[in-house]
C-alpha cells in the first residue's frame, strides 16, 4: 500500500515529534527514528525480519549492481550467539538483548571480478540500503541501531569473506525496552540525537570544511 504524504501545512516551518525539532516540513518519521541500545530480547521471526531486509534491497541500486549484502542471525539460535560474539565487548553488552543482529558487507566490483572494475560508491549504496532499513524497522514496530563496534578481520574469517568485499557495519534490531535494562553509562545516552543546524552540512555553490 502506497502510503500517502500530506503537503506541508503553509506557515508551518518545521516538525516536532520524539524531542526532536527539524527546520523544515519534513515527515516526521525521520524524526521518531533513532538508535536505541535498550530492548526487550523478544524473538522476531524470520518472515519480519525479512520484510524489514526487503524494504533495505529497495533502496536505489547503482545502476542496479545492487552491492549490498546482509547476514543476519535470530535470537535464540546458534547463529545469534556467533553474531554476538563478533561485536566489540561494549556493544555485546547491549546487543545481546536485540531480536536479530545483522552485518553489511558491500561488493566492491562492478561486474566479473576478473576485470577488475571497481565500484566507487558501493559503500555508499550499502548505506542508503541501511536508512531504507532503519525506516521500514520504525515502520514494522522494531527500532534498529547501527555499530561501527565490530570485529572486522574476524567477521571476515568467520564468514569466509573473500577479497572484493567490504564488511560496513554491524546492526542490532529489536523492539524498544525501558533504559532501566542497560548499564548506568548507557542508561545515560539512551536519548535520540539532535543535529547540528542544517546550514553547517549543507552549502549552496561552495564548500565549508568545518
Amino acid at each position: 500500500m502506497i502510503r500517502h504524504i500530506p503537503p506541508p501545512t503553509p506557515g508551518n516551518k518545521m516538525t516536532e515529534a520524539n524531542s526532536r525539532k527539524s527546520e523544515y516540513p519534513i515527515d516526521a518519521m525521520f524524526l521518531n527514528r533513532w538508535s536505541p541500545r535498550a530492548f526487550t530480547g523478544e524473538i522476531i521471526s524470520e518472515e519480519q525480519l525479512l520484510t524489514i531486509l526487503d524494504a533495505a534491497h529497495w533502496a536505489p541500486s547503482a545502476s542496479n549492481l545492487q552491492p549490498w549484502r546482509f547476514i543476519y542471525a535470530l535470537k535464540g539460535t546458534e547463529h545469534f550467539e556467533r553474531h554476538l560474539g563478533l561485536l566489540v565487548e561494549s556493544n555485546q553488552e547491549w546487543a545481546k538483548h536485540a531480536s536479530a543482529l545483522i552485518f553489511v558487507v558491500s561488493r566492491g566490483f562492478r561486474g566479473d571480478f576478473s576485470e577488475n572494475k571497481r565500484s566507487y560508491t558501493h559503500s555508499f549504496d550499502a548505506g542508503a540500503a541501511w536508512g531504507h532499513l532503519a525506516l521500514q524497522a520504525r515502520f514494522s514496530g522494531f527500532y534498529a541501531h547501527g555499530m561501527a563496534g565490530i570485529k572486522l578481520d574476524e567477521i571476515k574469517e568467520a564468514f569466509a569473506i573473500p577479497e572484493g568485499y567490504r564488511v560496513e557495519a554491524g546492526i542490532a534490531l529489536g523492539r524498544l525496552a525501558d533504559k532501566s535494562v542497560l548499564s548506568e553509562q548507557n542508561q545515560e545516552r539512551e536519548v535520540p540525537s539532535h543535529r547540528k543546524p542544517l546550514s553547517d552540512v549543507a552549502f549552496n555553490g561552495k564548500f565549508i570544511a568545518n
